[in-house]
């Protein structure tokens, strides 16, 4: 608004001049008109000629009119280094703008990142927080743990004779899933027998398998080898055939199968049923225990051991049925 007040102030002091230069061109016409030779004309009755007075009046204005005129171009020359040196400030202005709002945003920019930084040091100081309750929790419980007192097993006593072979009678145990459950040997080997004589004489060469059962819930599963061989009958040679039960295994039809071994330890009755008929003096107990019973069988031998048989064990791997090489000639249990 200034600078405009401030123009305007300046156009009509031009037009101010203006106008004295034009009258005092016109008066200077006149008076130059005056200064050459005329011829004589008749007078105006009207015109007169102007006195001294008006003459430097005249002269005063037309000094004046000067210097308006040279205070008009100075005021012009102020004006336009004044323009100039507003749009170098403008100039200036867009500049720093421009530089301002670079910084703006490098500083917003500074501040997501320590946002961001704040953030996860945060998460990291309640993690770390977290893992310290942790440790003090397992520091105390593993001082608890170290000033308690262990329980006190007792344990019995069983006396332990020399190993030997077992000779007399056997009945086989079958402990697995902490179940106890009576191994038909005997019954499936007369059914293994019986079988093989029925179908020897109809088999070809080589290798085959059977198997019989159930008994007792359990079956038998056997490979026969049969061969032909040259035998000498005094001074002559023969062909023969020969045919043998190679190996069989015992496992029963369904799992879990047996007695669970709490029930067998809470009375005698279940034991008393399956080992009557069978001394105690001449007889053995063999169990084939798997892994997962190794802690039943401990009591269940003792339980044995009451009744006064002698006990043995026949580890057997997990997932493995019980077998038995009858091309060797069997194994025979050794029992204390």
């Amino acid at each position: 608004m200034g600078h405009d007040a401030f123009l305007d102030i300046v156009a009509n002091l031009v037009g101010i001049l203006i106008i004295l230069v034009v009258v005092l061109g016109a008066q200077s016409e006149a008076i130059m008109r005056e200064a050459k030779p005329q011829v004589q004309e008749p007078l105006d009755p009207k015109a007169r000629v102007a006195g001294e007075a008006e003459m430097e009046t005249l002269v005063t204005m037309a000094a004046r009119a000067a210097s308006a005129q040279a205070d008009s171009m100075r005021l012009e020359r102020t004006i336009k280094v004044l323009d100039s040196k507003i749009a170098q400030q403008a100039e200036r202005r867009t500049i720093l703008l421009t530089l301002l709002t670079e910084a703006e945003a490098a500083w917003e920019d500074e501040q997501a990142k320590l946002d961001d930084a704040n953030r996860q040091a945060a998460i990291r100081s309640a993690e770390a927080s977290k893992l310290k309750n942790e440790l003090a929790e397992l520091a105390g419980a593993r001082t608890q743990l170290e000033s308690k007192q262990p329980p006190i097993v007792a344990i019995s006593h069983l006396p332990t004779p020399m190993a030997k072979t077992v000779f007399g009678e056997e009945v086989y145990f079958r402990l697995k899933d902490d179940r106890l459950s009576v191994i038909p040997f005997e019954l499936l080997a007369d059914e293994i027998g019986r079988n093989f004589r029925r179908t020897s004489s109809s088999l070809r060469e080589g290798v085959s398998d059977a198997a019989v059962g159930p008994v007792r819930g359990y079956v038998a599963r056997y490979v026969l080898n049969r061969s032909n061989e040259l035998v000498s009958n005094g001074n002559a040679i023969a062909r023969m055939s020969r045919a043998r039960v190679v190996v069989a295994s015992f496992e029963p039809l369904r799992e879990p199968y047996g007695t669970p071994i709490d029930q067998v330890l809470a009375n005698d009755d279940w034991l008393d049923v399956e080992l009557s008929g069978y001394p105690p003096g001449t007889t053995t107990v063999t169990v084939a225990v798997y892994p997962d019973s190794y802690g039943s069988f401990r009591k269940l031998r003792e339980k044995i051991y009451a009744k006064g048989y002698a006990s043995a064990a026949r580890p057997i791997k997990e997932g493995s049925p019980i077998y038995v090489n009858f091309a060797g000639g069997g194994t025979r249990s050794v029992a204390q």
